[in-house]
């Protein structure tokens, strides 16, 4: 196997794991605001719009963070570089 060979597979295994961590990461950070949101909800349910407009400013924020790492893993998968020497 040559060495461009052997770059392109650790890129792709690069991204699988990538996109294996871009997706539960922020799943499991989704979980813990929402949780955190609820409890705070529970112990004060006067501050309910306060409450609810800032959890949902910090899920667009980390859903957009899932998005971010998609594209990156998508560049690197399909525009690689280096695959332009193995097809030739």
């Amino acid at each position: 196997m040559s060495d461009i060979a052997l770059i392109v597979l650790g890129s792709s295994v690069a991204a699988i794991i990538g996109i294996a961590l871009g997706v539960m990461l922020p799943a499991l950070a989704m979980g813990k605001a929402i949780s955190s949101a609820l409890d705070a909800l529970s112990r004060q349910p006067e501050s309910e719009r306060s409450i609810m407009r800032t959890l949902f400013i910090g899920l667009a924020m980390i859903e957009s963070l899932a998005i971010y790492c998609l594209v990156i893993i998508l560049i690197v998968l399909f525009r690689n570089p280096l695959l332009e020497y193995i097809i030739k």
